[in-house]
């Protein structure tokens, strides 16, 4: 059985990107979490302890979006990725969007971004 978290709509200045302007200056990224994870003790218990705190989960994916500067996006979803699973045992799979709205792209578009979906690896 596998259940979902949610958290979306994460707003992030961060020093992401490829052009020079982007480590200096930064921008704004926002970051949408799907977190699989078995969540009928916490639906019977009713207790905190049974399940994942969603405070914690936007402060450690923050935490891993911000503290290092990567080039490509990709890399900083697998950081966040990769930071969950390290935080969080319950957590069976997760799913990091990222959203880069003001891309420095010679178009007008709404959105750009990348999602990656990765389960835990066994033992």
């Amino acid at each position: 059985m596998s259940d979902t978290i949610f958290i979306t709509g994460v707003v992030i200045h961060a020093r992401h990107g490829v052009m020079e302007h982007e480590t200096e200056v930064g921008q704004r990224f926002v970051i949408d979490l799907e977190l699989s994870a078995d969540l009928s003790q916490a639906a019977n218990t009713d207790h905190l302890a049974d399940t994942v705190s969603y405070a914690s989960v936007v402060a450690t994916a923050t935490a891993a979006f911000k503290n290092t500067n990567y080039k490509l996006l990709e890399r900083a979803a697998g950081a966040v990725a990769d930071a969950i699973f390290a935080a969080f045992a319950r957590i069976d799979a997760v799913k990091v969007t990222v959203h880069k709205p003001h891309a420095p792209i010679a178009a007008i578009f709404e959105d750009v971004g990348v999602v990656l979906f990765r389960k835990r690896s066994s033992p």
